[in-house]
Parts: C-alpha cells; sequence; structure tokens
C-alpha cells in the first residue's frame, strides 16, 4: 500500500455520457515544480465503444517543443480520478494513475480504503498496464479486457485566445473574434488518457468526477 498527501488542484464536473472538460494552466503555487500541475480534465462516451467511457488528464501544461522530449512523469505524483455517484461530493470510486520504470499503471475503478486528502494504492484493484510513450513515438496503448490506457506527450489541446481575453479585461474589447489565436498553440502536455466500461462506474445516471494529483508522504 502506498500512501500519498494532496499536493495540487482538482476540477470537478458531472459526467452524463457527454463530452465534458475543465482547463487550467499553472498557476496553482503549491505546485511550481509543474510535475504535479494539472492542465485540463476530460471525459467523454468513447466513440468506438458506446459501453465505454473514457477519461482524460493532462499535466505539466506550456511545454515546448524542445522540452517534451526531457519531461516525464514523476514517480512520487499519483492522478487520481474521483467518482462520486451518489451526490454527496465524496468520492465512491477512484481510478489511480501512477508511473514506474517507463511504465503507467492505472488501477480500479475500485472503492477506495480512506477519502479525502490522503490516498492508498491496493495492488490487488483491477489494473492495466502500458508502456509510456516518448515524445514522437506511435502512441503505446494497454489493454485488460474492454479497458485501454495511454500515457506519453501530446499537443496541448485547449484553445484559448489569452491575448482577446486580456483585451476584454483592460477595457479594450466586448468580445472575443472567431476564430480567433490560439494561444497554446505549439506547446506539449503529459497526458493520461483510461477507458474503462460504464459498467464499472456504478449504476447512477448521473454521477460527479473530478481530478487531483498527490504527492507520495
Amino acid at each position: 500500500m502506498n500512501n500519498l498527501k494532496f499536493l495540487a488542484g482538482l476540477f470537478s464536473f458531472a459526467l452524463i455520457g457527454i463530452f465534458l472538460m475543465s482547463a487550467d494552466h499553472i498557476d496553482a503555487p503549491a505546485v511550481s515544480n509543474g510535475t504535479a500541475d494539472i492542465a485540463d480534465y476530460y471525459a467523454f462516451e468513447s466513440k468506438e465503444n458506446s459501453e465505454n467511457m473514457v477519461f482524460a488528464v493532462s499535466i505539466q501544461g506550456l511545454l515546448s517543443p524542445a522540452a517534451t522530449g526531457n519531461a516525464s512523469f514523476d514517480e512520487n505524483v499519483l492522478i487520481e480520478i474521483n467518482i462520486d455517484n451518489n451526490g454527496d461530493a465524496v468520492e465512491d470510486l477512484v481510478i489511480q494513475l501512477i508511473p514506474r520504470d517507463g511504465k503507467m499503471y492505472a488501477f480500479g475503478p475500485y472503492a477506495p480504503g480512506n477519502t479525502g486528502l490522503v490516498s492508498s494504492i491496493d495492488d490487488d484493484a483491477t489494473r492495466i498496464v502500458a508502456d509510456i510513450t516518448a515524445y514522437g513515438e506511435t502512441a503505446k496503448i494497454g489493454t485488460n479486457g474492454s479497458s485501454k490506457l495511454f500515457a506519453g506527450p501530446r499537443d496541448d489541446p485547449f484553445f484559448f485566445d489569452l491575448g482577446a481575453y486580456s483585451e476584454i479585461l483592460a477595457g479594450n474589447a466586448t468580445a472575443f473574434s472567431s476564430p480567433g489565436t490560439d494561444t497554446f498553440a505549439g506547446t506539449n502536455v503529459l497526458a493520461v488518457v483510461v477507458e474503462v466500461p460504464k459498467s464499472s462506474l456504478g449504476n447512477a445516471d448521473t454521477v460527479n468526477t473530478w481530478v487531483e494529483t498527490k504527492i507520495k508522504n
């Protein structure tokens, strides 16, 4: 069992079988080293298998192409996807993602032994293992039944026109233009994408889900 202590931020939203996302880039003071900084969180129904849900988390945002090759997942940082299926804002299930020796391990979904800021990994939980894809390599996908796992660098998927946003705040503009300028174009993130059966998430029609990064104690 590995005990980990809460370190970074979280995102949350309702999951109803449609595409949902939340994004944030490098503004949490507790994660100034960057390896635990959450950039994006997405949850959506698999286009290939409507019986599956996909959860995608990206960290270490705004990596330049020159820096991406040397970027790596921190073995002391746990990525934890939390799922609340009874509406009490407490995780009933977790999917835990942890790197070890060039591989990413996904445990769950399963009921955690404890909730809140401190987590432990149950080594006996259902797992998926994937080789971490290096920058420029073809994606390496780990599988376990219909579940899938990917981990590695990807182009930052979040579109935001920071210049236009700054002009609106300054009172020099009243709206964004279309299509605008993608401020994050050309930058990368480290991404983890896990796909699991909907049946493994409980029987609720709607669940709340959020993601945390936690650092090893």
